[in-house]
């Protein structure tokens, strides 16, 4: 089991790994749900934790639909964080009517090349995720899809993040959950959907809040929980 752990700052990034994260989500703005983090910051974080560190790419929260400024800024980020050694990038684009942008996706995997690339939860606001699904299959690229399963927390798609992780079982594409975990439900819920990857932000922070630093004693404790 995977335990991918969001980073807000080097700090985090160091307590995570010392703690049994096996994987950093590096972002900003964890209350806007993730913004792109300044490139000194992604220098330092690579350098602090011998773990792999996906970066959040994602210039603004106002939407997935981008314009030719917001693309022409992703692409330069991808190049610049390419540069810092990370091993890879959370992306994400869509058109106004829900589905995934395709041209501005194949535009970001070019600067990407060599990096392993998350389609984050804009996904979880598609109007048919079968069919996104079927879309980012056809970009081998694209290792990996954190979703909620729909816009409702993990735990109340159990039935849906079941039927993704059966779709992508003989792809190149693996589910990442996140969304609403916690310690308390954790169990049942890699019971019941399958998943051999969590992700996990606020609920292994102090008193569960997303602008406290990460809580060692739960990060370790679900750490511990997953991996035996």
């Amino acid at each position: 089991m995977i335990l991918e752990v969001i980073a807000t700052c080097v700090e985090d990034a160091v307590v995570a790994e010392a703690n049994g994260a096996d994987r950093i989500e590096l972002i900003t703005a964890m209350t806007e749900g993730g913004l792109t983090p300044g490139i000194g910051m992604i220098r330092e974080a690579v350098r602090a934790v011998r773990i792999p560190v996906h970066v959040m790419v994602r210039p603004h929260s106002r939407t997935f639909v981008y314009g030719e400024a917001d693309l022409r800024t992703m692409e330069a980020e991808i190049r610049a964080i390419a540069e810092t050694g990370a091993a890879g990038i959370v992306i994400g684009a869509l058109t106004a009517d829900r589905t995934i942008d395709e041209a501005a996706l194949e535009r970001l995997l070019l600067p990407a090349a060599g990096l392993q690339v998350t389609f984050h939860r804009a996904f979880d606001e598609l109007t048919d995720q079968q069919a996104g699904l079927r879309t980012l299959m056809r970009c081998p690229q694209v290792t990996r899809v954190l979703t909620s399963g729909g816009p409702k927390p993990a735990t109340e798609a159990m039935p849906a993040i079941r039927e993704l992780v059966r779709e992508v079982r003989s792809s190149s594409l693996t589910i990442l959950a996140g969304h609403g975990l916690n310690l308390e439900t954790i169990e049942t819920f890699v019971t019941e959907t399958g998943v051999t990857e969590v992700h996990f932000g606020s609920a292994v922070r102090k008193n569960g809040n997303g602008l406290a630093p990460l809580d060692p004693v739960k990060l370790r404790a679900l750490a511990n929980h997953l991996h035996h």
